[in-house]
């Protein structure tokens, strides 16, 4: 286990000295020489282990062979004083010999193969605890099916931490409902909770405490897979599939026949059009540089791809992180205008956002602070009522309404 450790962390390394992403950081900062002393490291390390458990086998097995051949000499010294002293014959000494070298043989054989049976007995036992800890985290077949028209998702008193962090919990006794149908805002600083409360919302995590409910059914004992149909999600770190520019938008709802018309409304409510007009080959273009004839995207432009995926799939709950993180601001009025007009349409937004300008046209908006919930209402309302959110509010207002000031006459 510690040499395979290793070997996968030097293998990380090359990884990373290798790959196009880290090339201009690597250049610039110069973390050459830092990966390359930290991958000898690893790489002597492993090496280092791999000795150590030559010397222990080459050892164990000397030592067998020792006493091998001290019980072969004393077997022989016993039959050769046998036959001198005339208590065995000739041909019953021959017989013995042939014997003991064919047990001998098989008694070798039989080692070697209760050995190795060890030795594969380590690899099924981390297998079977692979299958044992997959069986926990399993996602349950089958539940009680989910109301067909919900009018609201409730989080009734949730609490919830990440396993293995013995911190604060990253959602703690949180009580909050999300009307259907509206726009609703999840707006607070870095850690406080508004990611976590999503993919509970999306059936990635379960409660520790506390119950999520679409009307009257808990999410907990509800059908999993109608959960997931439901939703449709843009989060920060989505996926940038190499595929082509197609697939990366139809992998959305993969399970339905693709057609060139949800694609074009996908693309249409993303605003991705100019996106794909722009590409060598259109939406048949590989987006994967790393292959003959690939093609990279900014990152605007794959958050724009991204959102026509969420909208490719038409769940019937969009939920938006940080959509316009890597939008300038043309784009990110246009990809909030496309935002509303989902709204518009029946489709609840779960939107998540640092920037609140961009809420204000929210129809319920929870304000979020380490893990609890401290405020709900209309943008309005909260900006009244001068807690948390006009706090943040007036503190990003204050970065355009600062006047510099004029340089004295001289």
């Amino acid at each position: 286990h510690t040499w395979v450790q290793h070997a996968r962390a030097g293998q990380l390394i090359s990884g990373l000295l290798t790959e196009p992403a880290a090339a201009p950081e690597i250049r610039v900062h110069g973390v050459a020489p830092f990966l390359l002393r930290h991958y000898r490291a690893m790489s002597e390390t492993a090496e280092a282990e791999q000795a150590r458990l030559a010397r222990l086998a080459a050892r164990t097995g000397l030592i067998a062979a020792a006493w091998t051949g001290l019980a072969t000499v004393a077997t022989y010294a016993t039959l050769g004083g046998l036959l001198l002293a005339g208590a065995m014959a000739l041909s019953v000494a021959g017989t013995a010999v042939i014997a003991i070298r064919t047990g001998s043989s098989s008694l070798d054989s039989l080692v070697l193969e209760v050995n190795a049976l060890h030795e594969e007995a380590l690899f099924v036992g981390d297998l079977q605890r692979l299958y044992a800890e997959a069986a926990e985290r399993a996602i349950p077949k089958g539940g009680e099916p989910l109301p067909e028209d919900p009018r609201e998702v409730r989080f009734e008193h949730v609490t919830f931490s990440y396993p293995g962090e013995s911190s604060r919990p990253a959602l703690d006794d949180v009580t909050l409902t999300l009307p259907l149908g509206r726009i609703v805002a999840l707006v607070g600083e870095n850690g406080s909770g508004k990611t976590t409360l999503v993919k509970l919302l999306a059936g990635l995590y379960t409660p520790d405490r506390g119950r999520i409910l679409w009307d009257d059914v808990d999410a907990s004992a509800a059908d999993r897979h109608q959960l997931a149909e439901r939703i449709a999600m843009v989060a920060q770190d989505f996926k940038r599939w190499p595929f082509t520019a197609r697939v990366n938008v139809a992998v959305g709802r993969s399970s339905a026949p693709l057609t060139e018309e949800r694609l074009a409304g996908a693309l249409d409510q993303a605003g991705a059009q100019d996106v794909v007009a722009d590409l060598p080959r259109g939406l048949d273009t590989l987006l994967a540089r790393h292959f003959s004839g690939g093609h990279e995207l900014s990152g605007g432009q794959w958050q724009r791809l991204g959102i026509a995926r969420a909208a490719y799939r038409r769940g019937r709950i969009l939920i938006v992180d940080e959509p316009t993180a890597a939008l300038d601001a043309r784009a990110e009025l246009e990809v909030f205008e496309k935002i509303r007009a989902l709204a518009s349409a029946g489709q609840t937004v779960v939107l998540i956002t640092h920037r609140l300008a961009s809420v204000r046209h929210a129809d319920l908006v929870h304000v979020l602070d380490q893990g609890r919930l401290v405020e709900s209402g209309t943008p309005e309302e909260l900006l009244a009522t001068g807690g948390l959110y006009a706090e943040l509010y007036a503190l990003q207002a204050d970065q355009f309404t600062a006047r510099v000031p004029a340089p004295e006459p001289r």
